[in-house]
């Protein structure tokens, strides 16, 4: 099977690796891709958010699938264009993508399918955006309703804060969800989806703020593990028959079946199990951490889903080792990351025994040498027995590349393997299995909506 990747960055690559993986995998191209993601296959220019460009890109290929990687080419309707030209693609339409692309959407799709999820309002306009964040009271969490890379959301305990970034967002001509806080650790677990089955991945833990403890701004994610040695052993089992297949089946329903890898992030609350937001692909890192570990191969997981035959995929397997990702990110990151910056170090730590360098924002110059390109520029994956060796391993990587101004987290996992994360006792959760639930179909402006409760 000859398969094409679509995106540049580090999910892409780690996507990548897995299908070389593959032994019914012959031939992988990507498009745009990057510098590392050029040294293990061949890449193509083109605009990954043209479903034009693509689907010519595919025919021209005469590829046997095609898995789209990042949100913008989905909302911008590539896995459509794709279809429509009878090429099977991984990835779900531009419909079934708002269920990433707008926040407002995806609770209206919780609240008809009795997903557990946080009382959100969505405002449009400053008064009503006042009005939500004292209704929820501090720790404040306010959304950018569209696309922000993950870096749409703030958490603070500032009430000013909070409405400046609302309103940063209504001068932008767009709107906001404004939630209550979910407490507890949060959890990413993906589920591959024909449109009618799932199928879950291993879950995994990533860390969205930029500095250590998690301090500092949101951004894409600067490290995960995978997999959670503190997760009840009935996690999996609880996110499919609340939350995905649900989902799956509301997005049916409605004539918009979901294609694709529903990226569940999750929040266990002292109410118990609560959905943070969905994804529309995989995630960034926790999908370098989840796939170093995957056995089964991932070609023959994704065409099935990809032709509606996800149910007849072979049994999944998995590495009984511990995967920790280290994100390695350009100076300045979240904010005007500093780029062109030459990359030494790459083949000492890839030459590290269960360590690999995955790329993300990287280029070549014009000597052919590799720099920074972007805000997150690389993720250095090991695997070890265990959080401790596969946290020292990442380590040792991380410190063998040299990027001037680069930075990282150095707590990446390191609560997790000194058994400091827990979950809120069961005990004091709610046990209410008939809590009201507003099935508001729009979403009004000001309107709010709740999960039902555990």
């Amino acid at each position: 099977m000859k398969v094409l990747v679509i995106g540049p960055g580090g999910r892409e690559h780690a996507i990548i690796r897995a299908l070389l993986r593959d032994p019914a995998v012959d031939e992988v191209h990507s498009a745009p891709g990057n510098a590392g993601i050029a040294s293990d296959v061949s890449v193509h220019p083109v605009d990954a958010s043209n479903p034009e460009a693509v689907t010519n890109l595919a025919r021209k290929l005469a590829v046997g699938l095609v898995v789209v990687g990042p949100e913008a080419p989905l909302a911008a309707g590539v896995a459509d264009a794709l279809r429509e030209a009878g090429i099977p693609v991984f990835g779900p339409s531009r419909e079934a993508a708002q269920l990433e692309a707008s926040k407002a959407f995806a609770k209206q799709i919780m609240a008809a399918a009795n997903v557990p999820t946080a009382m959100a309002r969505v405002a449009t306009a400053s008064a009503e955006a006042e009005e939500a964040l004292d209704t929820f009271g501090a720790p404040y969490v306010v959304k950018d309703d569209g696309l922000a890379a993950g870096k749409g959301v703030v958490v603070t305990e500032d009430r000013a804060v909070a409405l400046a970034h609302a309103q940063e967002c209504f001068a932008a001509g767009g709107t906001v969800v404004i939630e209550e806080f979910l407490d507890g650790p949060e959890v990413s677990l993906f589920v591959l989806s024909d449109g009618r089955s799932v199928l879950p991945l291993a879950p995994a833990q990533d860390f969205k703020r930029i500095g250590d403890d998690d301090a500092g701004p949101n951004t894409g994610g600067m490290g995960a593990y995978s997999p959670l040695p503190w997760a009840p052993s009935n996690l999996v089992d609880e996110v499919i028959s609340r939350v995905a297949q649900p989902t799956i089946d509301e997005m049916a329903c409605r004539g918009t079946p979901f294609v694709g890898v529903l990226y569940c992030g999750l929040a266990m609350t002292s109410r118990g199990l609560r959905v943070i937001e969905f994804n529309a692909r995989f995630g960034d890192p926790e999908t370098q951490a989840v796939l170093a570990r995957l056995r089964t191969p991932l070609g023959g997981l994704l065409l099935a889903a990809a032709t509606g035959e996800l149910d007849e995929a072979e049994q999944l397997h998995w590495s009984n080792r511990t995967a920790v990702a280290v994100v390695v990110a350009s100076e300045n990151y979240p904010d005007k990351p500093r780029v062109g910056n030459r990359i030494s170090g790459l083949d000492d730590a890839e030459a590290l025994e269960d360590v690999q360098v995955l790329h993300a924002g990287t280029a070549l110059d014009d000597e052919g040498h590799v720099v920074s390109a972007g805000g997150r520029v690389l993720a250095v994956v090991a695997l070890g027995d265990g959080l401790e060796e596969a946290r020292e391993l990442a380590y040792k990587g991380v410190n063998l590349i040299e990027l001037a101004g680069s930075q990282h987290r150095i707590d990446i996992a390191l609560k997790a393997s000194r058994g400091m994360v827990h979950v809120p006792s069961a005990s004091t959760r709610s046990v209410s299995l008939d809590a009201p639930v507003s099935l508001d179909a729009s979403v009004p402006t000001g309107a709010t909506v709740e999960g039902r409760l555990l």
